[in-house]
């Protein structure tokens, strides 16, 4: 059990990955985060062995510190570095070979839809090659109602808005307006949805 002195340190450290921008390579606490990372890969072995949805929501849950709404559905093979900064609606369904890289946060709300080998990255590296190894965390938002197509990857810092679609293999740099179509690389508003939908 962790003792208060390091709790408090927990606390500080995910507060500030949550509220984004840089954490240096030398933070004094970055070798906690790193313990966190060995563990949820360690977890990682039990999730991507189940055998049931109701499994994977179990194992998953542990892995993220938060219980999964039994009405979300999961599918096996999934990856995520930490696991602790993703947040889950209800009725979410995420396929196979999905990769969460939740340092600096990620939400999604009720009744999305992401398809398989899908990366949502909130991390991301100085350009200056002597800073290189620290940190620059923004988090991933995605609305309630959203699709994202097959093998698109979601930066750092993007919104996707309510009902949006994302198409397969899109690069989202840029926030997404609720209901409209992005594609391409990078992703650019292809078409506008009637908003009179779910």
């Amino acid at each position: 059990m962790l003792d208060l002195c390091m709790s408090e340190k927990l606390t500080d450290l995910f507060e500030r990955m949550l509220a984004g921008g840089r954490i240096a390579n030398d933070d004094p606490q970055l070798p906690i985060l790193w313990e966190h990372v060995a563990l949820t890969i360690q977890r990682s072995a039990s999730l991507n062995s189940s055998t049931s949805i109701d499994e994977i929501r179990e194992q998953l849950s542990e892995i993220m510190g938060s219980s999964i709404d039994p009405s979300t559905t999961i599918f096996v093979p999934f990856h995520t570095n930490f696991g602790r900064h993703t947040k889950l609606g209800k009725r979410i369904f995420i396929n196979h070979a999905c990769s969460f890289l939740d340092l600096g946060g990620i939400t999604i709300e009720d009744d999305v839809q992401i398809g398989p080998r899908v990366n949502l990255v909130t991390e991301n590296h100085p350009l200056d090659p002597a800073d290189r190894k620290s940190l620059l965390l923004n988090g991933i938002l995605i609305k309630r109602n959203a699709w994202i197509g097959a093998g698109a990857t979601i930066l750092p810092g993007v919104t996707i808005g309510e009902n949006s679609v994302v198409a397969a293999g899109a690069l989202v740099n840029k926030d997404v307006p609720d209901n409209t179509v992005v594609a391409g690389i990078p992703a650019k508003v292809v078409r506008t949805l009637d908003s009179g939908g779910n």
